[in-house]
């Protein structure tokens, strides 16, 4: 079981994907970011509707607090497609807190309310419910005693501290989205690599793992076991871009001691290249 403070997705599961998905995508609701924004969500709008009377200013608290909630979970839906547009979205729902916090940090200013410093009592109080043990959700409810208080300054002290949570709760979710994109490459490289895989399985010829298959030098694209069919080096194998004929990146190949068998893709008539 995950516990909600860390942020590591955990994604929907195989039987709920559908058939044949290559990426996981979902579980945004166990997180412990979208939990923490649901509570900002709600609770500005609660702010709005006792605080804001300039309906204009109510728009944008509001239209701040719902992005930077929504963006998580349209997110994590895209991952299915593109690990990318999930970093972009959650970096918009990361901007879009920021934009709040400002927001709220005016607004004490403003009406010469004392802003909370991160020691208080008040803020140590409320940053420490998120740390409570288990794996309970946060709820609205368990900072109601802020963000229905009387006093507007107790209310928008809490959504600060609880902005702040959710920013590096964020930070967080993005360094890890970037080290997945890095590691394992995104939707495109994903489904490259997938497609070649069947090929040679449909063909019984054995499949190059992706470790064994290197990243084209010119556009980064999974390579393939070719052989030269014209030139000084005719007959010899090379890895050459599966990108072709698009890119003509190719890469030597040294065969590996233990085996000498061809495993050139014989399907592909479209290489003239004599480039070992």
């Amino acid at each position: 079981m995950q516990h909600l403070g860390d942020e590591t997705m955990d994604k929907t599961p195989p039987e709920e994907q559908g058939p044949g998905r290559l990426r996981p995508s979902g579980g945004y609701r166990k997180l412990r970011a979208f939990q923490t924004t649901t509570v900002i969500y709600d609770g500005t709008v609660a702010f709005c509707d006792k605080f804001i009377p300039s309906h204009k200013l109510a728009d944008q608290l509001i239209g701040a607090a719902r992005s930077g909630r929504q963006n998580i979970g349209e997110g994590s839906r895209a991952n299915a497609a593109s690990a990318q547009s999930e970093l972009l979205l959650v970096q918009v729902a990361r901007s879009s807190q920021d934009e709040l916090l400002l927001d709220y940090e005016d607004y004490l200013r403003q009406k010469k309310h004392r802003q909370w410093h991160m020691n208080d009592a008040e803020a140590l109080e409320v940053r420490g419910i998120a740390k409570r043990p288990g794996i309970a959700p946060l709820l609205y409810e368990d900072y109601a005693r802020w963000l229905d208080h009387t006093d507007p300054s107790q209310r928008a002290n809490c959504l600060i501290c609880l902005i702040h949570q959710a920013n590096y709760l964020l930070d967080r979710l993005l360094a890890r989205l970037e080290q997945d994109i890095i590691k394992g490459g995104g939707f495109r490289e994903q489904l490259t690599a997938a497609r070649l895989a069947e090929r040679d399985r449909q063909q019984g010829r054995p499949v190059i793992s992706k470790e064994e298959s290197p990243k084209c030098p010119t556009c980064e694209k999974p390579m393939r076991l070719r052989t030269a069919r014209q030139g000084a080096n005719l007959g010899s194998q090379f890895w050459g871009c599966s990108g072709y004929p698009e890119c003509k990146g190719t890469r030597k190949y040294e065969p590996p001691s233990s085996s000498k068998a061809d495993r050139t893709d014989p399907s592909d008539q479209t290489d003239k290249s004599d480039q070992p």
